[in-house]
């Protein structure tokens, strides 16, 4: 078993991190702040190819393979400075440009693709409403087929990179009997489709770059070209995808934890209390220590789901490991380096306190913690109804 980077990969990553660092987050106090959406840094990212690192070639892309893009992530999570736009960058990706690789029809790629790979089209996930959040099947969101289109209505909220997408990945509700995992569908919804509107722009703690929204269907009439697969495959979609989202995801938060742990031993390193380094009390050196361990087991947990997903094989199982594991250690791990820090991890004029409330969403979005365990304890063999809901 062989842990090494090929040297491809070893260049990929440094590089992806010199631009990081030099082209992106300059302005990520000031995008926290007014939360705004970063364009510049957006058009960059296209620029540099990081949209289109998992698309093949014919639509413009990398055509990396899963290990080597989870990599990628990983080193644009640790170079970039504002974590909003690198979860902008991550919802994009994970939640829009994976359905259509994975989806998609010929037509559907060809006229899609191009736009999301270089950056001309922002990509968003459109599933959560107002009364059903994790609870998928009871989506109330109607499509109803009429003619060579169907016709919308409902309410999404929460959608991450909301106010600005181009291109939604919608589900919503296309049968009102029969099996629940048979009564959903997923489209392909752009955002001059007449009918829908973006109703209001959500402010929240963290990752103020990502602007989130809320949208409103009201006799949304969208060509029955844009069904992504079959109708009543909805459901089928979404599960056959989660496993992505929610493993590479995590990727950006890897890259993140081990930017905090470097801060953290730095300034350990060179703030002295009573005449020695802070680094040299064991309450910080046990601190950063467990960042480590962390932070090293996040990694190869996020490796190994890289590397299954490049051989083709199911990672659902280690994709919850993952998203639970590194969601949790980022959150502690940011918790702990405002602790190492000090008054000057709290203060808003240092990027520390932002790390932390950045941070809090980890353990949230993309599903739970707590779904997370549901998931890995129904996966583990225990029965259903014993691990809770």
């Amino acid at each position: 078993m062989d842990f090494a980077l090929t040297p491809e990969q070893r260049d990929l990553r440094e590089r992806v991190i010199r631009f990081a660092r030099d082209e992106l987050g300059a302005k990520a106090a000031e995008h926290d702040r007014d939360e705004s959406f970063d364009r510049d840094g957006w058009k960059a990212c296209a620029e540099f190819g990081v949209l289109g690192w998992p698309v093949p070639a014919e639509y413009g892309g990398s055509g990396h393979d899963p290990l080597t893009t989870i990599i990628a992530c990983e080193a644009l999570g640790y170079g970039c400075a504002d974590n909003g736009l690198a979860f902008a960058v991550d919802n994009h990706l994970w939640a829009c440009v994976i359905y259509l690789l994975r989806h998609g029809s010929p037509q559907q790629r060809a006229r899609f693709l191009p736009g999301l790979v270089d950056g001309t089209l922002i990509g968003a996930h459109a599933l959560t409403e107002p009364e059903t959040g994790s609870d998928m099947l009871s989506l109330t969101t109607t499509a109803q087929r009429d003619g060579d289109a169907y016709v919308i209505d409902g309410a999404k909220c929460f959608i991450s990179n909301g106010t600005v997408a181009d291109l939604y990945v919608l589900f919503a509700r296309t049968a009102r009997s029969g099996p629940a995992q048979q009564a959903l569908s997923a489209f392909l919804l752009p955002r001059d489709t007449p009918g829908l509107e973006v109703r209001r722009a959500i402010s929240k703690a963290g990752l103020r770059g990502t602007p989130m929204g809320e949208l409103r269907l009201t006799g949304c009439r969208l060509p029955a070209e844009n069904l992504l697969g079959a109708e009543g495959a909805g459901y089928r979609v979404f599960t056959s995808v989660i496993e992505w989202e929610r493993g590479f995801m995590a990727a950006g938060q890897v890259g993140r934890l081990q930017r905090l742990l470097e801060t953290s031993v730095a300034y350990a390193n060179d703030r002295t209390q009573f005449g020695v380094p802070i680094g040299a009390f064991q309450a910080v050196s046990h601190r950063l220590a467990d960042l480590r361990v962390n932070l090293e087991l996040a990694r190869l947990m996020l490796y190994k789901v890289g590397w299954l997903k490049r051989e083709g094989r199911i990672a659902l199982l280690e994709a919850s490991i993952l998203k639970l594991f590194a969601g949790e250690s980022l959150l502690e791990g940011a918790l702990a380096a405002m602790r190492v820090h000090g008054a000057r991890g709290y203060v808003a004029d240092l990027p520390i306190e932002r790390e932390v409330r950045d941070a809090l969403a980890a353990p949230t979005f993309g599903g739970t913690s707590d779904i997370q365990r549901t998931i890995i304890a129904g996966l583990t063999g225990l029965p259903e109804g014993s691990h809770g809901a």
